[in-house]
């Protein structure tokens, strides 16, 4: 289960809303180990497309390294996706490398209007795996 902030929450929709109609992309980190989101970092999606997102190399390296110097890691890592559901894919699946994160998935696809898709998956050796989300206050 992902117990994440409605701040974080929506920070995550407003960069999603923000970069749409490309794919926004990013990390939330927080304490090593203590499985709690705490600091929002929007990345760079490289690709600058609809349908797909790529972390710039060596924003993610500095991004990385910022973490490692804060006792910190990924403790969720999210994408938007512009015209299909919240749900990943073959893509998301083979590039989710952090066995620990929870992947964020948010849908800005035209039907849902004001409404955004919130979902969290956990994604170990290929097999994807959705939890119940419980957004808090503060």
């Amino acid at each position: 289960m992902l117990t994440i902030s409605r701040e974080l929450v929506d920070k995550i929709i407003a960069h999603a809303r923000a970069d749409h109609p490309d794919e926004a992309c990013g990390v939330i980190a927080g304490p090593i180990g203590s499985d709690s989101p705490e600091r929002f970092v929007a990345m760079e999606n490289a690709e600058r497309s609809p349908t797909f997102y790529r972390f710039d190399s060596l924003e993610q390296l500095r991004v990385w390294r910022e973490m490692d110097d804060r006792d910190e890691e990924p403790v969720v890592i999210y994408h938007s996706h512009t015209a299909t559901e919240a749900y990943p894919s073959r893509t998301d699946i083979s590039y989710a490398s952090e066995p620990n994160a929870h992947y964020v998935l948010v849908s800005t696809r035209e039907e849902l209007g004001e409404e955004a898709e919130f979902r969290s998956y956990r994604i170990l050796d290929g097999v994807v795996s959705e939890e119940e989300v419980t957004v808090v206050s503060g």
